[in-house]
């Protein structure tokens, strides 16, 4: 997975000094987006009350894809669904983001690059696979995202794309499965920086 982050970057860098493509508008264009890239997620808290202790968590890998609408040239809508997994010192977490937002893009006098930013909803929905084989269930959650990029385009309707994005949600409630015992709170806070490829039809 790290080869493939590397190459995709040292892909980007080279597609940067090669074209002359100028991005096409947007207005009217439904795209595909694919991306992949690495998730820094909260820590979280783990144990029996009333001694629960800091669950350290580890960086891990996020991909997914979703479809993106242009209003016109500056406003777009997106819907995308991810899959993030990361392990911790009491076992392995794996969120599913659907997340629902809208992007402001900046129309540059080099029309090849079109940096933007993002908000809107994420439900997200997570599962815990505890050391041991214990299994526990974890609340699904809504929280918001903040996020910021660029495409640079390669053709008229072909585009890398880069992003940076934040999401914040309430805690989760970790309930024992077997018992419905609270046995801990997890965290959806987190930020991620992924690469990837955006196809608009028509």
């Amino acid at each position: 997975m790290k080869k493939l982050i590397v190459l995709a970057c040292l892909a980007t860098t080279v597609s940067m000094t090669a074209g002359t493509a100028m991005a096409d508008s947007i207005m009217g264009k439904l795209g595909v987006t694919g991306r992949v890239g690495l998730i820094n997620p909260a820590d979280n808290t783990a144990g029996s009350t009333p001694t629960y202790y800091n669950n350290k968590t580890d960086v891990g890998f996020i991909a997914g894809g979703g479809l993106i609408y242009g209003i016109d040239d500056h406003i777009a809508v997106e819907i995308e669904a991810t899959r993030a997994t990361f392990g911790s010192e009491t076992g392995d977490f794996g969120v599913t983001d659907l997340s629902f937002g809208g992007q402001y893009r900046f129309v540059l006098q080099q029309r090849q690059i079109v940096p933007y930013v993002g908000v809107g909803l994420d439900i997200l929905f997570t599962d815990y696979d505890e050391n041991f084989g214990h299994r526990s269930d974890v609340d699904t959650k809504v929280g918001a995202h903040l996020s910021g990029g660029v495409d640079y385009f390669l053709q008229k309707n072909l585009a890398l794309t880069a992003e940076a994005k934040l999401v914040v949600a309430p805690d989760a409630k970790i309930t024992d499965r077997q018992t419905g015992d609270h046995v801990g709170d997890f965290d959806p806070t987190s930020f991620s920086t992924t690469v990837g490829i955006r196809y608009f039809f028509n």
